[in-house]
């Protein structure tokens, strides 16, 4: 099996300016749990880029900067609403569910992204003690489907929750690759397009560890901290975590490494173009490729690289390139595929 393969962006290494970071912070003795000048240098960052009334707190994983998200804006007795292929329906083991006590309601979405017309349609019983109250809606962006939402589908989105009462969370595991793929910053399709809260996504896209939950309504954060250290959330030694973010942030390592996942994304897309019988499915707006193969293609092309299916029934796999993904691979893959449909 190849060193490098499609299976997901999580697999990749760490960049190296990121790794000499956290070997810089490995000097003398620093106060424990965010007391420290790693922290408050990172947080300052994030600060510029999303305004200086933004809270942070770091967070280990994925799962656990969602749970903190939705636990800031929920209580248990709310509706968390979703795509139907939402890392937080799909992936999480009903750790929302577990932390927060709120149901998660899927919507239909053939593209990964939620529609206004079928999140209206579960916006009724307010007021009504008998029913879950609907008080979350969380958008992915990149969403699971390799789709990005512009910035005017999140605030139309935005727009009918608030009207509601309700509050917009997005999950940005890869939101790095969404604001390249927008050609946008960070605040431009967050924070000023209404979303309440961020989880702000870094390890798929070069770091060793650790997200960030950017809070932009000052008022929403009083139990944050609290919510975070019963989910096992709060690192001891939280500069090795937080001074990843420095050279992320001040270097723009975050949009050199998306920039080049896109683009390795980008050219196997372009390569596959030429190939009848492989049918891309969705649009390749990140560095995700969804794609049907002839069923018995798939276990021989993953003996030279690792790789999922998506939906097995159908042929459907997901490729997923990453910061290191090199343009040998993607043309070696493809050459593969050549050879074994005898093009």
């Amino acid at each position: 099996m190849n060193k490098r393969g499609f299976a997901s962006d999580n697999n990749s290494g760490i960049h190296p300016n990121v790794l000499k970071a956290i070997e810089m912070a490995n000097v003398d003795h620093a106060i424990g749990y965010g007391e420290d000048i790693y922290t408050e240098k990172a947080k300052e960052l994030f600060r510029m880029e999303f305004g200086a009334e933004t809270e942070i707190f770091f967070a280990l994983t994925g799962t656990g900067a969602n749970i903190l998200s939705i636990q800031t804006l929920c209580q248990s007795f709310h509706l968390i609403l979703c795509a139907e292929t939402a890392h937080i329906q799909v992936d999480e083991c009903g750790a929302p569910e577990k932390f927060t006590g709120s149901k998660v309601v899927p919507l239909p979405s053939s593209n990964g992204k939620v529609l206004p017309g079928e999140l209206l349609k579960k916006l009724h019983g307010f007021g009504v003690e008998h029913h879950s109250q609907p008080g979350l809606l969380s958008i992915s962006q990149v969403t699971e489907m390799g789709t990005v939402y512009s910035v005017e589908e999140i605030r139309e989105l935005a727009r009918i929750v608030h009207e509601h009462g309700m509050y917009l969370h997005m999950d940005g595991a890869r939101i790095s690759n969404a604001a390249v793929s927008l050609g946008l910053n960070f605040r431009a399709f967050t924070k000023d397009a209404g979303v309440d809260v961020l989880s702000f996504g870094g390890t798929k896209n070069g770091l060793m560890i650790g997200e960030a939950v950017l809070v932009f309504n000052p008022e929403l954060s009083g139990k944050t901290k609290f919510f975070r250290k019963q989910a096992a959330q709060l690192y001891s030694k939280m500069r090795f975590l937080t001074a990843q973010f420095i050279p992320y942030l001040e270097e723009e390592i975050w949009k050199t490494n998306a920039s080049h996942s896109n683009q390795m994304a980008a050219m196997l897309a372009g390569l596959l173009a030429d190939m009848p019988a492989v049918k891309i499915t969705q649009s390749v707006d990140a560095n995700g490729i969804f794609a049907i193969l002839p069923k018995d293609l798939i276990p021989l092309v993953r003996k030279e690289y690792f790789f999922y299916d998506w939906d097995e029934s159908k042929g459907e796999v997901r490729w997923m390139t990453s910061f290191d993904t090199m343009e040998e691979d993607i043309i070696n893959l493809v050459a593969l595929l050549k050879s074994l449909l005898g093009n």
